[in-house]
């Protein structure tokens, strides 16, 4: 049976294809949509992507409870997809964007001439960015990851959580995640770390510290319900669960 999309998932495809459409004749393009943005980022090793989609239930809710048919939605690996599917590439081509690398002179060479769907890496970079800020300016979305707290800074209805813990807890969840020794594992932990780092810094234009979040949590000593809890009662408390009927 052929899946069919729901008027929730058609308004973010709406907005994408603004965004797209902009792009492709090198135009800025003007989102006039605004609503409240959460962004997750998270140390390696601190699970998101259950709370992020519990989360988006819980909001829902609260929502529904004041009143309001909105829907929360959360989003991670679908940036890459989308920003791969504008530019008519396989999201392969494009991933390296969020592992914090960057093409070469000759890498960008040897690409134009190896293939006539090049694309440049400038061109790559403003597509991923433009996405992510199509994505947050719909509203009412949560983005695990993918440098998404650099997106929202400018909008006061937006939150900015930061899911950390203490090495040794995220090296044992790593290395039984990922079929890895500990030494490996910490290795790899101190690699993914830099790699988020870097990319959080890119999008930002300065060099971060812990300060751009406004929630800092402990995923060793704290559960996902409580959690969950925590960020639904901060985004009700700023007037984030509508009381208008959409």
């Amino acid at each position: 049976m052929k899946n069919v999309a729901t008027p929730s998932e058609n308004k973010y495809r709406n907005v994408f294809e603004k965004y797209f459409n902009s792009i492709l004749i090198d135009e800025v393009p003007t989102l006039t949509e605004h609503g409240p943005f959460i962004s997750i980022s998270r140390d390696f090793g601190c699970m998101a992507n259950n709370i992020a989609s519990r989360l988006a239930k819980e909001l829902t809710k609260r929502n529904k409870e004041n009143g309001s048919r909105k829907e929360w939605k959360w989003i991670n690996k679908s940036i890459l997809e989308e920003s791969a599917r504008a530019l008519e590439l396989h999201p392969s081509k494009i991933e390296y964007v969020f592992q914090s690398q960057r093409k070469t002179t000759i890498d960008e060479i040897v690409s134009a001439l190896s293939t006539r769907y090049y694309k440049s890496d400038k061109k790559i970079r403003k597509t991923i960015t433009g996405v992510i800020r199509a994505i947050a300016g719909t509203g009412n979305v949560i983005i695990v990851g993918r440098g998404g707290v650099a997106f929202g800074k400018d909008n006061p209805d937006s939150i900015h959580i930061k899911l950390t813990a203490p090495v040794e807890w995220r090296v044992d969840r790593i290395s039984q995640n990922y079929n890895k020794s500990r030494p490996e594992a910490l290795n790899y932990l101190f690699e993914i770390d830099r790699e988020r780092k870097h990319l959080i810094d890119s999008f930002m234009g300065y060099e971060t510290d812990i300060t751009i979040f406004d929630l800092v949590l402990n995923r060793a000593t704290l559960s996902e319900d409580e959690i969950v809890l925590m960020i639904s009662n901060l985004a009700q408390s700023r007037g984030m669960t509508s009381t208008k009927i959409s």
